[in-house]
């Protein structure tokens, strides 16, 4: 018999065949201790407990109830089995009705008493459950209330998953904790051990709250420590220091075809004062859209360049990426400097005369996607890193791109930028590492987009208005959630829809697409056709959300606007307004839940991104703020980064804690914190 521990294969495990080995590594579950970490994705509280006349209308709930009519078995229309049988509990009846599950004649014996847990409806002729899920009562017996619902792959099921989770709760019992005695009793937190049985076999509300909060709590504790110990890294490290000499840095700004506001000018002399120390820069601009970002990295890119030193900067699209680079192209060339793209859509003989010319120094400055922080990309001398919509790319893609830039003992400077307005409370996980400067004043000219929020009745008026728009030398986006048509999804889609438009309301107008799916030459063909003008629409998804920069077009259409994010709406609404003439954004939904009305209603009301930010995380909650973007590497398994209480006590424990990392007691603790990044390429971080 062997010896279970955490890194033993979960083939040994009873009831664990070759085949369900395979639907197990689907789910990331290799070992006995991936299996004790698969915690349920949430809870049935099936010790709940309704009475049938009191058991709301069309919820999900637990009765008490006893069979009181023989069940009787019957053929639907469609050749469909069921069974039917009527329950009391004393304040009304209920009937019954399972599907295809002829055995349970056998079980609903008259005068049994079952817990029964599922969707409940009072009708004129009374009420009934349709396939509820039924635990048989016996005496002497408890019945566990709160069950616990696993994430499933297909073949398995939640009682495979539930009986090979309780073969590896043993080893709860030697379970050590990552945090000292010390901070357990001062945070009131359990043993982690006890926190990790309670998650799986949880014996009330209160207990399951103090095992999330316990796993919480370590999780949020490490990463506080991990940034910090980053942080406190980073003063130790040398970085290249450059100075104005010689750089002509006030013809740059005297080239430029507008001023700078007061936001810019303190910004930039706050970047200006990081690059001329000889510590690294680590330093966030978060501004809203169009606030003015894009000139600021410019400027540190150009005294980079004339202090003899190269600068990268990676964006998260190719579409982004060559946005910035065509901006940088115009802003620096005529003072002799070389910019290059370099994406992964490049042809193979170009990107490896790119490389070539990026590591002999002939390139000054590379734009690009996560291709910039590849293995074979060897800069001369790196001086400066710019990653843009940093949320995307994450702390181990940041540390990838820097760490280019480490030769000679010199580290890159790293500027951070980010056009989606997050709250502090993310701000304070996603960026802890960093100094942030916010861009809060918005350029000249900058105007408040109108935007309503209707619905498919005003379709007619919104084409004709758009055409209107048009017949006034404008253009219009019209923005879909899906790339193509799913059965179970009947929302607008890309290329059906614009084929629809382009034969139908728009049959006279130019009508463009673009979706992630297309080929880079074909969405680089479409842009450039909606950039001259040529194309008056363009019906796009939201690859068009960051970047994008067309001032003629003053219309944003957004279909099924119900299935956007506040942030996400906010980040598509900020590719239009950015000309001189007055801009439009529809939020065209049917949805009849109040949730997505409120959401568009708050849309409607502001122009505010930090308040939107800030609705929308209430709204909607952490795991969604980014919709289906990368969350930084975000992948906690208890912790809420909308808990500001913890994300508070945590940065509390943290700030006592790091001085003190290196005594014995907080050993498994360092351990922890040194593993946090043990997959990334910053592996010297706590070394």
């Amino acid at each position: 018999m062997i010896r279970l521990q955490e890194d033993t294969p979960i083939r040994f495990l009873k009831g664990i065949g070759e085949a369900r080995v395979a639907m197990f590594t689907s789910l990331g579950i290799n070992t006995a201790g991936d299996l004790l970490y698969f915690f349920p994705r949430g809870y049935e509280n099936r010790g709940a407990v309704s009475t049938i006349d009191t058991a709301p209308e069309g919820e999900v709930c637990s009765l008490i109830v006893t069979i009181d009519s023989p069940p009787q078995e019957r053929m639907s229309k469609n050749g469909l089995s069921y069974t039917k049988a009527t329950a009391t509990d004393g304040t009304g009846s209920v009937e019954l009705v399972f599907f295809n599950q002829r055995w349970i004649a056998k079980t609903l014996t008259v005068g049994r008493r079952f817990r029964i847990y599922g969707k409940i409806y009072h009708g004129l002729f009374g009420s009934n459950m349709s396939s509820p899920i039924i635990e048989a009562i016996y005496e002497g017996k408890q019945l566990q209330d709160i069950i616990p619902v696993y994430p499933l792959s297909k073949g398995l099921t939640q009682k495979i998953l539930a009986d090979a989770i309780k073969q590896v709760l043993p080893l709860c019992e030697v379970t050590e904790n990552i945090l000292s005695d010390e901070i357990i009793n001062e945070y009131g937190l359990l043993n982690k051990g006890e926190a990790i049985r309670l998650m799986h076999i949880p014996t009330s509300t209160e207990s399951l709250d103090k095992a999330r909060r316990t796993l919480a709590f370590e999780e949020l504790l490490i990463f506080r420590i991990a940034l910090g110990a980053m942080k406190k890294r980073n003063t130790g490290l040398s970085a290249p220091k450059m100075d104005y000499k010689g750089t002509g840095i006030a013809k740059f700004f005297e080239s430029l075809p507008f001023s700078l506001t007061i936001a810019q000018e303190r910004v930039i002399k706050e970047i200006f004062n990081d690059l001329c120390l000889s510590t690294p820069m680590m330093r966030l601009v978060q501004g809203d859209v169009g606030s003015g970002k894009t000139i600021l990295a410019a400027a540190a890119i150009f005294f980079t360049v004339k202090n003899g030193l190269q600068a990268a900067m990676m964006a998260p699209t190719e579409i982004l990426a060559n946005q910035h680079y065509k901006t940088l192209d115009k802003l620096l060339s005529p003072f002799g400097i070389k910019v290059t793209l370099l994406t992964g859509s490049i042809k193979q003989k170009d990107k490896e005369q790119i490389k070539k010319d990026i590591t002999e120094g002939i390139i000054h400055v590379a734009v690009g996607t996560h291709a910039l922080i590849q293995g074979d990309v060897v800069y001369k001398a790196l001086g400066l890193a710019v990653t843009d919509e940093q949320h995307r790319f994450g702390v181990i893609q940041r540390a990838s791109l820097v760490e280019k830039g480490e030769k000679e003992a010199l580290r890159a400077h790293t500027l951070v930028m980010s056009a989606t307005p997050i709250p502090r409370t993310l701000s304070l996980i996603l960026y802890g590492d960093l100094e942030v400067s916010v861009l809060d004043v918005m350029p000249p000219g900058r105007q408040k987009i109108e935007t309503y929020a209707v619905c498919e009745d005003y379709r007619e008026r919104i084409y004709e208005f758009i055409k209107k728009q048009i017949a006034l030398g404008h253009q219009a986006y019209i923005i879909c959630p899906l790339v193509e048509e799913n059965e179970d999804l009947p929302k607008k889609a890309v290329e059906e829809y614009a084929q629809i438009l382009r034969n139908g309301a728009f049959k006279d107008i130019k009508v463009g697409f673009i979706h992630g799916r297309l080929s880079s030459k074909a969405k680089d063909k479409e842009m450039a056709d909606f950039n001259s003008g040529e194309s008056k629409v363009l019906v796009s998804t939201t690859v068009v959300e960051v970047g994008v920069d067309v001032p003629n077009a003053t219309v944003m259409l957004i279909e099924n606007a119900e299935c956007f994010g506040l942030s996400q709406l906010h980040q598509l609404r900020g590719r239009i307004g950015r000309g001189k003439a007055k801009s439009y954004c529809i939020l065209m939904s049917d949805s009849k839940s109040t949730k997505s009305k409120e959401r568009l209603e708050i849309m409607a009301k502001t122009n505010d991104g930090f308040e939107i930010a800030e609705a929308d995380l209430k709204q909607r909650g952490p795991g969604d703020f980014f919709g289906e973007r990368q969350s930084g590497e975000i992948t906690f398994k208890c912790a809420d980064i909308a808990n500001m209480e913890l994300i508070a006590k945590t940065g509390e424990a943290a700030k006592k804690i790091i001085p003190l990392l290196e005594n014995s007691d907080y050993i498994n603790l360092r351990s922890a914190v040194t593993s946090f990044f043990k997959n990334t390429r910053d592996g010297k971080t706590f070394n």
